[in-house]
């Protein structure tokens, strides 16, 4: 499977440069909306299915490893059952990094909890 979180993107009738495409008005991006999501998005290359989990906090290892609880939660029992073991490919960014402390502890607390093996790919 890949992973893979964005830019901040700002929540509320926001547009570029307060124009939307179609008759649908937008508010200006400056006017100053606070509310802001962090889209993290999983694929599972296999099946070509596509989760995505919106964190409300910047794009870190939490946000990303919190966006794999999700993946995992919405699996059937049955599926969760039969997974062996699952291969992350992702982008070796300063969040996720195989040196990551933070990211590594979290990750490791999250294969021992579902006890499944994860592989990351870089």
């Amino acid at each position: 499977m890949s992973i893979d979180c964005k830019a901040t993107v700002h929540i509320g009738d926001v547009s570029r440069g307060g124009l939307s495409r179609g008759a649908h008005r937008a508010c200006d991006p400056d006017l100053g909306l606070k509310e802001k999501d962090v889209p993290c998005g999983i694929v599972d290359e296999e099946s070509g299915q596509f989760h995505i989990t919106f964190g409300s906090a910047y794009k870190t290892s939490d946000c990303i490893v919190d966006a794999l609880e999700a993946w995992w939660t919405a699996w059937d029992t049955s599926e969760q059952v039969a997974m062996t073991r699952r291969q992350i490919k992702m982008a070796n960014g300063p969040e996720s990094r195989g040196r990551r402390t933070q990211f590594l502890h979290r990750l490791v607390a999250f294969c021992d909890t579902i006890g499944k093996p994860m592989q990351l790919l870089y």
